[in-house]
């Protein structure tokens, strides 16, 4: 045979599209080339193939080799190419059964001695695989525990590259060989562990994270420092409902996507707090060549927090406003797009001026009115329209020492939460949303369940004095259901509106 054949994938984003790898021996002079729209990473992997090969006892015939990556006007990024072309390539000349090449999909990279090296974003590749209709995969050893949480997929962690040749009935001996270890994971920002009962004096906060909770609603923390901002917000995914399979799965593909490990499916919601110096494309997500999530897409299905929102910058925050109405981010680079997923839940926290000390009893703050403004100003009018709840904390006294957010802990919050979602994921059965901040809100003022003019007095002439925009009066309405929910009441009544009112922070009925 001079024409061998096998399938790879390539990830655009988190969408993966099979690539058939096709290589073919020729009589003309001796070279190895690839062929079909290859990035720079794609197109090194011929040194790494031969290398490996060779160092494999497994030398590839000293003739002109092509390998053509199909279809042709697909971008390949990366190096997760590089087994299927050594496969494919041996397949020329060796005895190495076709018809199991045709039916697996071969993810990895090759080192110089041949093994195999881990790759990010195996997990949605082999997802991609599956959707596909293949159901046999080759990854590296280090990444098999990660393809093994696609179902119905047999995977196979091979440690070089022989053993790949071996799998697919060529008679080599098994070496001995160690695998290459996979990343050393890092340990999640946010901890189940962390308990609401630890929350002091802040018992109105804590009933507010409830309601965040309990309708996936954004929030904005302001306070000085050690009024617990940070406290409460890293005890937010604690408290909010386990990600359910396609949610887990998601959330762990763009881990991997990520280039982080991933060996199980964490049905905690993930959280994301990038530090305040992080930049527009850090947030977004993006690269020259190969595209990678940002903060904002690993935080979909749980919560990313901002905190010292006033230090970032202006561009850095305001990307936030899209993905926020959306639900999701598209990257554009010449001659592609990749989309992510965006639904997240946003907490933000700052002080009320850089020292923090501004209209804090007992200190003095030291900054200038104009650099108060300046600081306060990051946080644009469009993006705080986007946030449900507003909050301002204080710090905590004597007095309120002992009071330890009333008793209640995360578990206690956790099934209230659960409840609340029930409710309206009951109440909005026959719908395309489940939580009340999904809601569109013509669907909230018009729909089946609107309230009736009394109930919603309160909220009309908060928008007629201009208090509130059209889509905060939106934003109000979805919190009302919210506090509805958590009482567990079927309709709006007006103490749900005036609480709602109370929560976005400024607005009175």
């Amino acid at each position: 045979m001079t024409v061998g054949r096998t399938w790879g994938v390539v990830l655009t984003g988190l969408q993966g599209d099979l690539v058939e790898v096709e290589a073919d021996l020729s009589n003309q002079t001796p070279a190895f080339c690839i062929i079909g729209l290859a990035d720079r990473a794609v197109g090194e992997a011929h040194q790494r193939v031969h290398n490996a090969c060779a160092n494999s006892d497994l030398a590839l015939p000293r003739r002109r080799l092509t390998a053509n990556l199909s279809p042709a006007n697909l971008p390949k990024q990366g190096t997760g190419l590089d087994v299927a072309i050594a496969i494919a390539s041996l397949a020329t000349e060796r005895a190495i059964d076709a018809a199991s090449l045709a039916e697996t999909v071969h993810i990895g990279e090759l080192g110089l001695d041949g093994r195999l090296r881990p790759v990010p974003g195996v997990l949605p590749a082999v997802a991609a695989a599956a959707r596909a209709g293949m159901r046999r995969v080759v990854v590296p050893y280090a990444n098999r525990a990660e393809a093994e949480l696609v179902p119905g997929v047999e995977v196979f962690g091979a440690v070089s590259l022989r053993d790949v040749a071996r799998r697919h009935g060529l008679d080599v001996d098994e070496v001995d060989l160690e695998p290459v270890p996979a990343p050393v994971a890092a340990e999640p920002v946010g901890d189940t562990e962390l308990d609401l009962a630890d929350v002091i004096g802040q018992a109105d906060a804590v009933d507010a994270l409830i309601v965040a909770a309990a309708g996936g609603h954004h929030l904005l923390m302001s306070g000085p420092p050690g009024a617990g901002k940070t406290m409460l917000a890293r005890r937010l995914p604690g408290i909010l409902p386990d990600l359910d399979d396609a949610a887990a799965i998601q959330a762990a593909s763009l881990r991997s996507l990520s280039g982080m490990p991933v060996a199980e499916l964490r049905r905690t919601p993930p959280f994301e707090a990038p530090h305040h110096s992080a930049s527009v494309a850090a947030l977004v997500g993006g690269g020259s060549r190969t595209v990678r999530p940002g903060a904002i897409a690993r935080a979909s299905g749980g919560v990313l927090f901002l905190d010292e929102a006033g230090e970032y910058g202006g561009r850095a925050l305001d990307a936030l406003r899209q993905p926020l109405e959306s639900g999701s981010i598209e990257i554009h680079r010449a001659g592609f797009r990749a989309t992510f997923p965006a639904r997240f839940q946003l907490v933000l926290a700052t002080n009320p001026c850089p020292c923090g000390n501004y209209g804090v009893p007992g200190a003095e703050c030291t900054c200038p009115s104009l650099a108060i403004r300046r600081y306060l100003g990051k946080l644009s009018g469009p993006l705080l329209d986007r946030i449900d709840i507003e909050l301002s904390l204080q710090r905590v006294s004597v007095a309120r020492l002992r009071d330890r957010s009333g008793g209640a802990g995360s578990a206690a919050a956790r099934e209230r939460v659960r409840a609340a979602r029930d409710r309206a994921a009951h109440r909005l059965r026959d719908t395309p949303w489940r939580t009340n901040a999904e809601v569109s809100g013509a669907w909230l003022r018009d729909g089946p369940l609107a309230p009736e003019p009394a109930i919603r007095r309160p909220l009309d002439a908060a928008l007629h004095r201009g208090s509130l925009t059209l889509r905060g009066y939106d934003r109000v309405l979805r919190v009302a259901w919210s506090v509805a929910d958590l009482a567990g009441r079927d309709r709006l009544e007006v103490a749900d509106i005036g609480r709602a009112l109370y929560l976005k922070k400024g607005v009175r009925g």
